[in-house]
């Protein structure tokens, strides 16, 4: 059926703030002590904060056991399958012997399935952690502050000792950060971490990754490089060293990429047929174990192994103080760059199963990974993105697959650990390599950006130039200061416009893009896309007063010339006549002349004729004194038109404000100067659809006085405009527009 057309006609009285208070019982809202509730005490307190801090004890005795348990098994078995290649292989990435990238997969997984939030993320060892790792651990232990006296080389366990103490206590500083700021509620920093910033930042950091990985497929030694500009030394290095290749190991890269690629792209391809993804990891890890042991690829070809895998667990050590001074720094960003990841990949998850993720517990729970991991020497962690999709596409439900997965771990850790001692650094550098490629195809956000958004495109290419130049600590640190500048400048540089309305409504729109939007006559209606504060405080003002097509401080400037002029002229023929003003006064002849700040006024009142005729003929005050008579007044010598200026086509100036967001003290006296300078060219200014708490914080700051009132400002622009045409400054009212609008 066909709807009709129907015409409605809604009529309301005209609202300024002061009738909208009045008609919605506006009433300031009173804010309530939260701090009171923080101390009392009740059982329902009790238990929420109980909830609040171990979720687990809110979803594990609820676990439906028959529905879940299954999936969360193997879920948990195909991430673990994952984890210990991953381990070995990070723990490289971080500088370390690869053991305790099986710690570091093992302690904080277990620590989050009891506080965290998210029930599909993986954590664990991570690429852009552990490189980040790597950095610090290369620079506070490089290799030449343990070479040997006697024949010129590293002592191995001297400088991994330090490096593993360096670890540790980054991973407890890292975790005090974490857990700190989680407590006093700080999730939201992570809003200042765009989606470009987070991508660029770790393709920029994969291609970091990748480059440290070089020196374990040629089998060359390189200088322990850190700072800015490693990055690029480092790749001249291997470039200079390329002759020095060992060629069993590279081959033996080559190999366990190759074998790697051809597994993902078999499992992609028969992905719906397959029940599990063959775990090409695990496999290449073991065949690359068996063969080396079989062949000696140590002895005969000269390729690195792994080397002595300790069985069992490490007992808990303190960490060193004297090294947070030196750490804290990077200790903050590797905090902020593992939550930002974490956090980013739990609310996807969470949006696509229907469940909440609470990132101020996030935090908590990431944190005290850390700090218990980093007392068991590991080193900090957070969530990987492909173990996470793996846990999620395999059938995890909850963090119970986490759990299983940490204690496969600490079966490995216990009895199967040294089975790998014999394993290849050269298979654990292309079990990263390949595992990079997810982060390497980022880079086609180049092209999408540059069609979408070139601003998201500029953040996107400052953060990745910056981390590569500059290092991973040093990148981010640009990263966020350009970005936070960024919002500023286009706060700076937002859309200004003059507003007009669309006919046979009350709608009014730019009159540059609506081209049957028409300005009402007598009226301007100026609009800003951004709130205006102390940054743009100014740019506003002059915006407004170019758009407005009157040069308003040339024309004030004018007028006081002019006013200053009389008042001299006036002082003059009162000194050649001998008239002192208390003498005029008392013969009847009265002067009045009030110059303020804001207007000028002279005005002469009561000038009898006899006393007016003994003024020099010719002059302004010899006319207008001789036509007054005792109760006669002369026009105003300060308007615009008395003066010969030229009167601007407006009589009223409307400021919509719906982008006003909040208010400081430059923007009240913006406006305070806005009211103060169009009023002395004889234009009244309204303000119309403020916000209730920009209206507050006006309030707050004095704004309204005697001059300005909740009067002037109004409901909505179209009550401002009707208001203005029934109460024009300087211009008769059209009764025929009035009645239109």
């Amino acid at each position: 059926m066909e709807l009709r057309r129907r015409d409605y006609h809604v009529e309301r009285p005209l609202l300024n703030q002061e009738q909208l208070e009045e008609l919605g019982s506006r009433s300031s809202a009173t804010g309530t002590l939260q701090w009171r509730t923080w101390f009392r005490c009740s059982h329902a307190r009790a238990r929420a904060l109980l909830l609040q801090y171990f979720p687990v004890l809110a979803w594990l005795p609820q676990y439906p056991v028959r529905d879940w348990l299954l999936g969360d098994l193997l879920s948990g078995l195909s991430v673990a399958i994952m984890q210990l290649p991953q381990g070995l292989a990070y723990a490289l990435l971080a500088g370390l012997p690869p053991v305790f990238g099986l710690y570091s997969s093992f302690y904080p997984v277990f620590i989050y399935f009891l506080f965290g939030t998210s029930r599909h993320i993986s954590v664990g060892t991570f690429a852009v952690m552990s490189v980040m790792v790597g950095s610090v651990t290369e620079s506070l232990a490089p290799d030449e502050a343990f070479l040997q006296a006697s024949n010129s080389t590293v002592d191995v366990a001297a400088r991994d000792a330090a490096r593993v103490q360096v670890a540790s206590t980054l991973s407890v500083l890292v975790g005090l950060l974490q857990v700190g700021l989680g407590l006093v509620h700080f999730g939201f920093v992570v809003t200042y971490l765009s989606e470009p910033l987070v991508r660029a930042y770790t393709t920029a950091a994969s291609v970091q990754v990748f480059v440290s990985q070089l020196k374990y497929v040629f089998g060359l030694h390189l200088s322990s490089r850190s700072g800015p500009l490693s990055l690029i030394y480092t790749v001249l290095e291997v470039c200079w060293k390329l002759p020095q290749t060992v060629v069993g190991t590279m081959v033996t890269a080559v190999v366990a990429g190759v074998v790697l690629v051809l597994v993902k792209l078999f499992n992609d391809k028969l992905r719906r047929q397959l029940p599990m993804p063959l775990p090409g990891e695990l496999l290449t890890l073991i065949g690359a174990t068996g063969i080396s042991y079989g062949v000696g690829l140590q002895h005969r070809f000269g390729v690195d192994v792994v080397g002595k895998i300790p069985a069992g667990l490490v007992p808990p050590v303190a960490p060193s103080p004297q090294l947070f001074a030196r750490l804290v720094g990077n200790a903050f960003a590797i905090a902020v760059v593992g939550f930002a990841i974490a956090i980013s990949l739990g609310k996807i998850f969470a949006l696509r199963h229907g469940y909440r993720v609470d990132s101020n517990q996030e935090l908590v729970a990431l944190g005290l990974s850390n700090l218990i991991g980093g007392i068991f020497q590991c080193f900090p962690v957070s969530c990987s993105m492909s173990r996470s999709l793996v846990q999620e596409s395999t059938g995890g439900n909850t963090q119970v697959a986490g759990a299983i997965s940490s204690l496969f771990i600490l079966i490995i850790i216990v009895k199967l650990g040294e089975l790998f001692q014999d394993l290849p650094k050269a298979v654990l550098a292309a079990v990263i390599i390949v595992n990079l490629k997810g982060m390497l195809m980022q880079f086609t956000d180049i092209c999408s950006l540059w069609k979408a958004n070139r601003v998201d495109l500029l953040i996107w290419l400052v953060t990745f130039v910056a981390t590569i130049l500059l290092n991973l600590d040093l990148g981010l640190a640009v990263a966020v200061v350009f970005s936070l500048l960024l919002v500023v400048v286009r706060t700076q540089l937002p859309h200004y416009a003059v507003l007009g309305q669309v006919p046979d409504t009350d709608i009014y729109r730019d009159v540059a893009e609506y081209s049957e939007a028409r300005e009402v006559p007598g009226v301007k209606v100026f609009r800003s896309s951004a709130t205006m504060y102390f940054a743009n405080a100014e740019l506003y003002s002059d915006m407004l007063k170019q758009r407005c097509g009157v040069n308003v401080d040339h024309l004030i400037s004018q007028k006081k010339k002019l006013l200053r002029k009389q008042e001299l002229k006036l002082k003059r023929l009162q000194k050649e006549n001998k008239l002192p003003k208390q003498a005029a006064a008392s013969k009847g002849t009265s002067i009045s002349i009030n110059v303020n700040t804001s207007v000028t006024d002279i005005e002469s009142n009561d000038v009898e004729g006899s006393k007016a005729k003994q003024v020099s003929a010719g002059t302004e005050l010899e006319d207008t004194a001789a036509r007054g008579q005792e109760d006669a007044k002369a026009p105003d010598m300060s308007s615009l038109k008395t003066l010969g200026l030229p009167q601007p086509d407006f009589h009223s100036l409307i400021l919509d404000l719906s982008s006003l967001s909040f208010v400081d003290t430059v923007c009240l006296k913006s406006l305070k100067n806005i009211f103060r300078d169009f009023r002395e060219i004889e234009v009244e200014v309204y303000m119309a659809a403020c916000h209730s708490p920009v209206v507050t914080q006006l309030e707050a700051g004095h704004f309204f006085d005697a001059s300005i009132t909740k009067q002037h400002l109004f409901a909505s622009v179209h009550d401002a405009v009707i208001f203005a045409l029934q109460h024009p400054r300087s211009s008769p009212v059209n009764p025929v527009l009035v009645t239109k609008l």
